[in-house]
């Protein structure tokens, strides 16, 4: 299949929203998604943006049967390890489910590890539930290894009341 992978932009905002949406309800957390339209295009296109994005496009003639050439998303950000250095961390991959299986998703994560690596980091990490199976193996294939298993290391999250209980002196 033709497709292209390339900088997102702020134009994509609907569409990366739209797939943000389309992943939280594989991942049967839609009510937890509090993004907007909005905050991406302030948040990932501002002077100094919390993350950054790719996108993958088709050409009109596979457009979806909603009409999307938009059809697959990486969300990343730059972190560091006192261990380790520099890395880089995907928030999201995703592929639309009628493009999965076509080389979409491995081009998407392919392009964030150049992108990590130019920019001097050593690890690409992320996140994939448990269940999720599909992912899991493709993570796998990919080189990747579960430091969940191997270090015993847990992803942990203060949020809300919590956060803004932590902030206070």
């Amino acid at each position: 299949m033709d497709f292209s992978i390339r900088a997102a932009n702020v134009e994509d905002c609907k569409d990366i929203a739209r797939m943000i949406v389309e992943l939280s309800e594989y991942e049967k957390v839609a009510d937890q998604v509090k993004v907007t339209q909005r905050d991406l295009e302030q948040d990932g296109f501002s002077k100094n943006p919390f993350f950054h994005g790719i996108v993958a496009e088709v050409p009109e003639q596979h457009k979806t049967k909603d009409g999307h050439t938009k059809i697959g998303y990486a969300l990343y950000f730059y972190s560091y390890s006192s261990m380790s250095g520099r890395a880089v961390y995907m928030e999201d991959l995703y592929v639309m489910p009628d493009f999965r299986g076509k080389g979409i998703g491995k081009a998407l994560m392919s392009k964030v590890a150049q992108l990590g690596l130019a920019a001097g980091c050593n690890q690409l990490n992320f996140t994939v539930l448990d269940w999720n199976k599909q992912s899991l193996d493709f993570y796998f294939s990919q080189g990747s290894v579960d430091v969940t298993a191997s270090m015993g290391y847990h992803c942990m999250r203060c949020e809300g009341e919590a956060l803004e209980h932590l902030a206070q002196p």
